[in-house]
């Protein structure tokens, strides 16, 4: 083995440059300041000697100090790299020689010492002056600092594998620092608006209305608080009541009865004298006062400043002259044997000549029996409409707060009532005062609003491991759902999409890509495989061990999971080589690859270099001691760029929920394959960071929804009836925020109103048309006024009651003040036909069946009617005019029958349209209910009826035509012959038109429209056809008649009936059965 002197440091390239470690080559004058090393002793082998690896570098020391059971050991290592020949050569050493190993940390261990814990907040220190105000810190920007503060720390003495220990048993002077200052951030108090002026209150009074009208005022925030200022205020808005006088009290009209018609002579209404008289047109007067809503006594004045029109005083009546029919007063009823139970009578009767005259003795205009059913003072109470919202009592608000304390958490729940309203009924089924049943109005009930729950989270699991070893990666923190939220609570906040039950926070992070590196132990000794035992050369293989190890600043320390370590990096842990043979030449491991020169190309390369550490015998060569590849980008050579990480969710500070806070994001350095590489790669290269890496962020407090209080009930929605409801509303003030309560969806509620009876005035039907003084021609009709009860609905007539219970309502029926009770009409004369007016337009129909449109359009129809005086007449009459036009938005209806309620044997039954108007046609007559349940079989022939003895007779002007066994077969008309004689007045038809009967009156009033006269004779004084076809039909019936009149005297037994009338129907309608009625 030669000996010889080694300098780190060899000349090359023409002696101008210098080799500098593992750097670049520079200008020798560059290392003229720099110290040469100084030269060692180093052995070559000879080409029979054995071939050893350069040392190790000693490896960390085992343990930070030495005492007594412990000591600081260093190792280094070399290896075999070719075993010497068999003659001449330097032997191997032993494997022992292979190692060596010396002492390190040779200091005694400390047994105590002081250990720190983190620093705390930066909180205010009282003992430092404050330099500046909250408001001088925010002239200077929100993030100032305003005054020096301090932070501290806990500090302890610690005894090595024991725990904490008293202070004393460590050293003083070398305790370190608990408490130093640091520079707060400016406290930013919160700022709100002055509040706003009042919203007016109404100016006027409201007529009626016990409603209490609100003002409100608000205010607003203008700047949230931050680093621990001022909070703001709970209280945003206020509301209070107006003032008293914001009602104004309510009068009505009451009217009194009428008093007796009073004449009013002629003198009078013609301004000039005249003789007295005792019938004819009077006047009556009734008394007007003025009352209070609640029926109090009031002023005159104030009705007439405050109410409607005043009601007529007087109103026109007629005083009965002697020709007319008189008659006394009613008698009193007669009394009932017991409540509830029969009927009551009252009687009149005919007075002076009146008895005597044939028209006054009619019942049907003239009644002189009323009956009534005996008064029953029996109450009947029934629910009706549906049960209200649930509603609290007032003042029924519950205050609370769930978790952490929101501005405005308020809820409203518990126990409330529901109400359903009552209606009274009496024992005829007409609607009274609900205090007549003892009730209050409503039925009540306990009912249950549900209180809010809010969502409840767990709280924070710890930061996991940031998600990269190398590079920028997450961290996360959890929190896991324990409770959903119901009944409107404060929502929870966005959970996870899979599994919809855990709130995450993930934040970046950034690792140190030193931080795990690969250590890799010595090369062990060569296993030679297919060698020359003789020789120990030949193919083999190598092992190592290699480990991925914490990097620390004392370099690795502790080993960890392989996987921490970057895979690409790992080294080898094994190798086949070749092991040289005596005289061969042997080369130490390759060095690292040198870099390929930036950008990429593929024109550049790299290279790597080994030296010969034995030379080779005679007649032998080293192998080359530099080995080359070409840079391929990607595979070799990359380019690196840095990379920007997302934002992180903003993060407060400890203990904080909402406000102001920071958010990060972090630089990444990324290699052109895309992988994460440490920083220094984007450093060495000088990459520009244009980046902001912080920023301020706020994070919104959650505030809960505010609401109004409710509003006072308003006024029913109905005067009466059962349809009637109060309702109350509230709004919201304060919309809610963040992940604070929502609103409800329940805005306002409504309760029934207390039912109360529909009280109006109705007209009576037309008495039938009377001609005062003649047969026929032009006379009068009339009718009266009646009070009428019902529920509201529009759903049937109503039932009539006492005109005291409309006494306080204004004299107007169906709106119309102006009452008519009489009005002209005309009596036919016998074989005269008349045309009444046409009717009113119908409404706009549709044409369907059962709701479904046929595509026919819509129409509306009009029809006047033909009206004689004698039913046979109608056949020489014209027929019925119908009208029809086109109309838009027509409604399809619906018809069905009504029934009344049984009246002894029979009851009222009627067809209504799906509108609730009251029609002829429309209903299918197959269906029509049975409207008399006292004749068995029941009268189905036309003109029929059940008489009170419970067999079919006819109408009125019509006769029975009875069948063998007694029943009836037909009704037919009763023919009457007039024949008049000489003095005979009854015989004369009056007329009050001229005497020339073909030139038709003048219309009467509200009758106008074409009338029709049937005439016997032709212009050329030739009888008309018809007159032959009547004058044979007479003979015909007359025939008929007296066939009839045999059969029927010929009978054993005829079956009891009612007398008949046989006077002439003075009034025949003729209709097709569709117009409305």
């Amino acid at each position: 083995m030669s000996r010889f002197l080694n300098h780190s440091t060899v000349a090359a390239n023409e002696g101008s440059r210098e080799n500098e470690g593992d750097g670049e080559y520079v200008e020798r004058q560059l290392c003229r300041d720099a110290i040469l090393p100084m030269p060692a002793i180093c052995e070559v082998p000879c080409p029979k000697d054995c071939a050893l690896s350069p040392w190790t570098a000693w490896s960390l020391c085992s343990h930070t100090c030495s005492g007594k059971n412990t000591e600081g050991r260093q190792t280094r290592a070399r290896s075999i790299l070719a075993y010497n020949a068999g003659e001449g050569g330097i032997q191997c050493p032993n494997i022992s020689a292979l190692q060596e190993a010396r002492s390190c940390n040779d200091h005694p261990c400390t047994v105590y010492h002081w250990q720190t814990g983190p620093w705390g907040q930066c909180i205010e220190d009282s003992s430092i002056p404050a330099t500046n105000t909250s408001s001088a810190g925010r002239a200077r920007g929100d993030d100032a600092s305003c005054s020096v503060g301090m932070q501290t720390r806990k500090v302890i003495c610690v005894r090595v594998n024991v725990g904490q220990v008293p202070p004393k048993k460590c050293p003083e002077s070398l305790r370190p620092d608990t408490v130093r200052p640091c520079l707060l951030p400016c406290k930013r108090d919160c700022i709100v608006t002055p509040y706003s002026d009042w919203s007016p209150c109404p100016s006027t009074c409201q007529a009626g209305g016990n409603t209490k009208k609100k003002q409100h005022r608000k205010r607003i925030i203008i700047q949230l608080p931050a680093n621990g200022g001022q909070d703001c205020p709970e209280v945003l808005a206020q509301e209070r009541e107006c003032e008293a006088p914001s009602v104004c009290q309510g009068y009505r009209w009451k009217t009194h009865k009428w008093r007796r018609c009073q004449l009013v002579p002629w003198s009078v209404r013609q301004d000039s004298p005249g003789a007295q008289e005792t019938c004819g047109p009077g006047l009556q007067a009734r008394a007007v006062s003025c009352r209070k809503q609640d029926g109090g006594q009031a002023d005159i004045g104030a009705c007439l400043k405050l109410a409607s029109s005043m009601p007529p005083l007087t109103q026109p009546c007629q005083l009965p002259c002697q020709e007319d029919c008189q008659l006394s007063s009613w008698s009193k009823f007669s009394s009932c044997t017991a409540d509830c139970v029969g009927v009551r009578t009252r009687k009149r009767m005919l007075v002076g000549k009146s008895k005597k005259r044939d028209q006054c003795k009619n019942n049907q205009i003239y009644p002189l029996t009323e009956t009534q059913y005996c008064p029953c003072n029996k109450y009947n109470a029934q629910p009706v409409g549906n049960w209200s919202d649930c509603i609290l009592p007032e003042g029924g608000r519950v205050e609370g707060q769930l978790g952490m304390k929101v501005q405005g958490d308020i809820k409203e729940c518990g126990q409330g009532y529901r109400y359903q309203a009552m209606v009274c009924y009496d024992q005829d089924n007409r609607m009274v005062e609900t205090s007549r049943c003892n009730s209050h109005g409503y039925i009540e009930e306990a009912c249950i609003i549900p209180c809010p729950s809010d969502c409840k989270l767990s709280e924070w699991s710890n930061w996991s491991r940031c998600s990269k070893s190398c590079g920028s990666g997450v961290k996360v923190r959890s929190k896991w759902l324990r409770e959903k939220p119901y009944n409107g609570g404060r929502p929870c906040p966005k959970l996870d999409h899979v599994n919809q039950a855990q709130v995450y926070e993930v934040v970046p992070c950034l690792s140190d890509c030193g931080q795990y590196v690969w250590v890799a132990e010595p090369w062990s000794v060569w296993k030679v495989s297919n060698v020359d035992l003789k020789e120990n050369c030949g193919e083999g293989v190598q092992t190592r061990k290699v480990r991925c190890m914490l990097n620390t600043i004392d370099g690795p320390s502790d080993q960890v999971e392989d996987y921490l370590c970057d895979p690409e990096e790992m080294p080898l842990g094994a190798r086949d080589s070749r092991l040289p043979c005596p005289e061969d030449c042997v080369l130490s491991d390759w060095g690292a690859w040198s870099p390929c020169p930036l950008p990429c190309s593929g024109n550049s390369t790299r290279e790597r270099i080994g030296y010969p550490i034995r030379q080779p015998g005679e007649g032998k060569e080293c192998p080359p001691t530099k080995e080359t590849e070409s840079c391929k980008h990607n595979s070799n050579c990359f380019h690196y760029s840095y990379n920007i990480t997302d934002w992180s969710t903003c993060q407060l500070s400890d203990r904080a929920v909402c406000g102001s806070g920071i958010k990060t994001r972090m630089l990444d350095c990324v290699r052109s394959d895309g992988k994460s590489v440490d920083l220094k790669f984007c450093k060495e290269l000088g990459l520009e960071r244009k980046w902001q890496m912080n920023a301020s962020c706020v994070v919104e407090c959650p505030v809960n929804c505010q609401l109004s209080d409710w509003s006072a009930w308003s006024e029913c929605t109905h005067a009466c009836g059962l349809a009637g409801k109060l309702w109350r509303r509230r709004t919201v003030t304060q919309a809610p925020q963040g992940d604070g309560r929502p609103c409800p969806s329940q805005m306002e509620q409504w309760k029934p109103c207390p039912v109360k009876p529909c009280y109006r005035w109705r007209y009576s039907p037309w008495s039938e048309c009377k001609s005062e003084g003649a047969r026929c021609g032009e006379g009068l009709r009339f009718r009266n006024v009646s009070c009428f009860v019902s529920d509201g609905s529009g759903r049937g007539e109503g039932s009539l009651v006492d005109e005291e219970l409309c006494g306080d309502l204004e004299p107007s029926v169906d709106g119309d003040r102006q009452i008519v009770l009489q009005e002209e009409c005309t009596v036919p004369c016998p074989g005269e036909c008349y045309l009444t007016d046409w009717t009113v337009w119908s409404p706009c129909q549709l044409s369907c069946v059962s709701g479904d449109d046929l595509g026919f359009g819509s129409v509306q129809v009009r029809s006047r009617a033909v009206v004689a005086q004698e039913p046979e007449n109608l056949l020489q009459c014209p027929e019925q005019e119908l009208e029809a036009r086109p109309c838009t938005e027509g409604q399809c209806f619906e018809y069905k029958w009504n029934t009344g309620p049984w009246r002894g044997s029979s009851r009222q039954v009627w067809c209504q349209r799906s509108d609730g108007l009251n029609v002829t046609g429309g209903c299918p007559a197959t269906a029509k209910p049975m409207s008399d349940r006292s004749c068995d079989p029941p009268c189905t022939k036309p003109r029929s009826l059940c008489t009170e003895a419970g067999v079919c007779g006819c109408e009125e002007g019509y006769t029975e035509v009875m069948t063998s066994d007694g029943l009836l077969d037909q009704c037919t008309v009763i023919p009457v012959l007039e024949i008049p004689t000489a003095g005979d007045n009854k015989a004369d038809v009056k007329t009050i038109r001229a005497f020339n009967p073909t030139q038709p009156a003048a219309s009467a009033p509200g009758r106008a429209g074409r009338t029709w006269f049937l005439q016997p004779f032709s212009p050329d004084g030739k009888l008309k056809t018809w007159v032959y076809g009547v004058a044979a039909g007479a003979f015909v019936l007359l025939v008929f008649i007296v066939s009839m009149t045999y059969l029927a005297c010929k009978k054993p037994k005829k079956p009891q009936r009612r007398q008949m009338n046989n006077r002439l129907k003075p009034l025949t309608l003729a209709y097709d059965g569709d117009a409305d009625m």
